[in-house]
């Protein structure tokens, strides 16, 4: 498995690299949008299609709304505001879980849900890449997101003992959440000082890191909910060693929508 997952990873690490930071405009949305109608084809399975040709088509109505979002960017601020409202509502979901399943637990409302899921995360990318800094600003969310990661992993295994969300992902804890927390205002931190970042702005920048890294677990543990619901481990075994695409990207789909938000909200409030 180990031997899978590094062999995986050294094919998948420069792919997705060069995607996200040397492509650029329509081959951009492109790249990710082929990203996302992956991530489709296994939500399709999630909701509780095992047949191809409905896991296929589900993928590729994910795809023309792509298109559709590209031809009318006039839309990305609903979008946005539709992903915040949904992980909002993830929350209290995965909090509630299991009695909460009794409201999403119809097909309809699982393939809907994953529209809300993976509709924001490609828009959200398509907007951060615009911006002067896109390349920095992408880096920058998939660092918090990493970061939290990593320090809940840590913290969890060395202090761990009040159990998350026990009934949806057993092995997350309080501790965890608060390691990965504090290791991503640690760097938001330094990165701020480097820079020379007024005390206000390091002060907003603490405020906006911490709230993309909690909603990151929400991400995380909205796809493990459905998937204990689905009754599988991984979304898919199309990376070899690592589940699927879903499983790879679910803190990130909640993460970017709420990141490109924040950063609509320095620009108007004059932050950035």
């Amino acid at each position: 498995m180990l031997k899978q997952r590094i062999i995986t990873a050294l094919i998948l690490a420069p792919l997705a690299l060069c995607g996200f930071f040397l492509l650029e405009g329509g081959s951009f949305a492109l790249f990710i949008g082929a990203v996302v109608a992956l991530g489709a084809w296994e939500w399709a399975r999630l909701a509780g299609f095992e047949t191809q040709s409905i896991r296929v088509l589900y993928a590729t109505v994910v795809a023309v709304l792509l298109f559709v979002l590209y031809l009318l960017p006039g839309l990305a601020p609903w979008i946005l505001v539709a992903a915040l409202i949904w992980w909002l509502a993830a929350t209290w979901l995965v909090l509630t879980y299991p009695e909460s399943s009794d409201h999403w637990s119809s097909v309809i409302c699982k393939l809907f849900i994953g529209l809300l899921i993976l509709l924001p995360a490609w828009q959200g990318l398509v907007l951060i890449k615009q911006e002067p800094m896109g390349n920095w600003l992408i880096l920058a969310v998939m660092v918090l997101v990493w970061g939290a990661d990593i320090g809940a992993y840590f913290s969890g295994k060395a202090f761990g003992k009040r159990k998350l969300a026990p009934k949806v992902s057993p092995g997350k804890s309080w501790e965890g959440l608060y390691g990965g927390l504090a290791a991503c205002l640690v760097i938001t931190a330094v990165v701020g000082i480097s820079r020379g970042w007024s005390f206000p702005e390091i002060l907003f920048a603490l405020v906006c890191a911490a709230i993309v890294v909690l909603i990151s677990v929400v991400g995380d543990l909205t796809e493990s909910m459905f998937k204990r619901k689905s009754g599988v481990k991984d979304s898919s075994n199309l990376l070899p060693g690592h589940g699927g695409v879903l499983d790879r990207i679910d803190s990130l789909t909640a993460a970017i929508p709420v990141f490109a938000l924040l950063l609509w909200a320095a620009k108007d409030w004059g932050v950035m």
